[in-house]
């Protein structure tokens, strides 16, 4: 039977995840915290809403943001953010956007729009989809990719969400259309997740060394990795979880 291995969520997009072992999913939200906020460049159009990745300094423009890892604690309101190249950082996001962007600067490009700010809109959060979402990812998948490269790959370039284990290799891609039961939540699996750059860069040091996408293109025909699901009715989802197809 499928079980859910890992969660993970990333409250900064593009910048930073954390693993969790449990938590409640609403009914049409994403997990709680995903997300939450985002980072703003020179380049950016004003945001009041959901808004799409261009808006945001992102993994595909600049790789060494993969190699973030964060923690959250919402109690206190802050995020710690580490990095193999950068002192570590525990900040406020609503209220340190200035400390942040000075520790992130170094990270960037020199030939990309500069940060300049952290924003977060209240009821969105900043996923890739313009609908709230949650992503899905299959272990055996990763490692079929890893065996196209000619490398193991960590499951982090992927950016999962849920981690389901005991599938067959793109068995998830045979869930569209379908609904499935993961402990007390209920999820429509809604679409595959078109790839970008980002997976290219190795989440352990933000440097690229891996083509993921022309092994994608090259030897499965498509771009996909994992698949986008929809919340239909909440509850509590824990690691260790059955995962079943309804």
């Amino acid at each position: 039977m499928p079980h859910l291995a890992e969660i993970w969520r990333h409250p900064i997009k593009a910048h930073g995840r954390e693993a969790l072992e449990r938590i409640v999913v609403p009914a049409g939200g994403t997990l709680p915290g995903d997300r939450r906020w985002a980072v703003t460049h020179e380049a950016s159009k004003p945001i009041t809403g959901w808004s799409p990745c261009a808006n945001f300094s992102r993994g595909g423009k600049a790789p060494a943001l993969m190699a973030i890892s964060s923690a959250w604690d919402a109690e206190a309101g802050t995020i710690t953010l580490h990095h193999p190249e950068r002192p570590s950082i525990t900040f406020d996001p609503d209220a340190d956007a200035d400390a942040f962007i000075e520790w992130v600067a170094p990270l960037m490009p020199t030939d990309r729009a500069a940060s300049t700010g952290i924003i977060r809109v209240e009821n969105h959060s900043m996923t890739d989809t313009d609908y709230a979402s949650v992503s899905l990812c299959n272990p055996a998948s990763n490692r079929a990719v890893g065996q196209a490269v000619g490398q193991p790959l960590s499951q982090q370039r992927w950016r999962g969400n849920l981690w389901v284990d005991g599938l067959a290799p793109w068995e998830e891609f045979d869930w569209v259309g379908r609904d499935i039961q993961i402990g007390g939540a209920h999820f429509h699996v809604y679409e595959p997740i078109t790839r970008c750059r980002a997976t290219m860069a190795n989440p352990e040091t933000g440097r690229i060394d891996a083509n993921t996408l022309g092994a994608l293109n090259d030897t499965w025909g498509h771009q996909h990795f994992g698949v986008y699901l929809k919340c239909i009715q909440g509850g509590e989802i824990a690691t260790g979880d059955t995962v079943e197809v309804l």
